[in-house]
């Protein structure tokens, strides 16, 4: 890419794409173009195929998805199936047919099996069955990592796939209805801090293993790979993972949280409830990154300085909250 191409992110207000937004930012790019939900939906093929032709991008960040945690997943199972595939094939469709030199396409490690060895190989996609609470959203984003396969292998494309571990950072979504672990975590705690409470109800019993990537981290890695990397230079399956190689419980991590919400108050104590008759997820996923670091790159940041600052972001109004206390 050079400084002035023409470069579309895809999904710019998120934890991700904002992200990368402000990364291309930082590194001198200065044609970059966004469009909001309202004036693209990327779920309307008519819409992202006029804005192609219109616009006529030479790269894109695909970093636009409909996301949630356990329970928006188990709630809305259609719409998380239904939205990120059309997303993707829309735009992976209308770059194709408008000559896009090269696209970086985002999705998650939710897309290896429920019970897949660890830590998850690239070459574990498709070897046994998905979790069963967020199998709509991976079977979505396993089609579009196929498509962008075949594209390069029918079309001579140069589509790339990046599959991130769990993200968060600044501009997540903080909505107990539909957050992710960390950033539900980091309201509950604040929650209860701020009303006097000392107990925080979680889900599950703490056990799972998880790793976790601060969305900064993430676009670093994915504005070096459209810089550095090609698709031919990928594993055979289309993509590499995107993560720290280092996991901790649930259990680790809502002490985390709990220490970084609370460290100004050292006279407080808040206890965690665990909520058993909730699901547990995947056991365990953590990311085997070694094909990544053999292309170059690297995660730098501190866990628990990525939470403080996750942390002060929520103060501060970052990101997506729902109805706040």
């Amino acid at each position: 890419m050079n400084h002035d191409s023409k470069i579309f992110v895809a999904g710019h207000r998120g934890l991700v794409g904002s992200a990368i937004f402000k990364a291309l930012k930082n590194k001198g790019y200065t044609n970059i173009i966004t469009r909001t939900h309202s004036e693209l939906d990327l779920c309307n093929q008519e819409q992202v195929n006029s804005f192609f032709a219109k616009e006529k991008p030479e790269y894109v960040f695909l970093a636009a998805a409909h996301v949630g945690g356990i329970g928006a997943n188990s709630t809305h199972p259609a719409r998380f199936i239904y939205d990120n595939m059309m997303i993707g094939f829309n735009v992976v469709e209308a770059a194709r047919q408008n000559g896009v030199k090269k696209l970086m396409n985002l999705g998650s490690t939710c897309i290896y099996p429920k019970m897949a060895p660890q830590p998850l190989k690239e070459e574990y996609l498709l070897t046994g069955s998905l979790e069963p609470t967020n199998d709509a959203y991976a079977m979505a984003k396993i089609s579009v990592i196929q498509l962008c396969r075949k594209y390069n292998m029918e079309y001579g494309t140069n589509f790339l796939s990046v599959m991130p571990t769990n993200l968060y950072g600044p501009g997540d979504n903080y909505d107990l209805q539909g957050s992710h672990v960390l950033p539900a975590m980091i309201r509950k705690f604040d929650d209860a801090k701020k009303s006097g409470k000392d107990e925080v109800v979680l889900w599950g019993d703490g056990s799972p293993l998880r790793e976790f990537l601060y969305s900064e981290d993430l676009s670093d890695a994915v504005v070096y790979l459209m810089e550095n990397v090609n698709a031919s230079d990928l594993p055979p399956e289309g993509f590499v993972n995107v993560g720290t190689g280092i996991e901790y419980t649930i259990a680790q991590i809502a002490q985390k949280v709990c220490n970084v919400v609370y460290a100004d108050c050292p006279n407080r104590h808040c206890n965690i409830i665990w909520d058993s008759s909730k699901p547990n997820g995947t056991p365990r996923k953590l990311c085997d990154v070694s094909k990544l670091s053999a292309l170059g790159w690297q995660a730098k940041m501190d866990f628990d300085k990525g939470i403080a600052l996750s942390y002060s972001d929520y103060l501060s109004g970052g990101g997506r909250m729902g109805e706040r206390n």
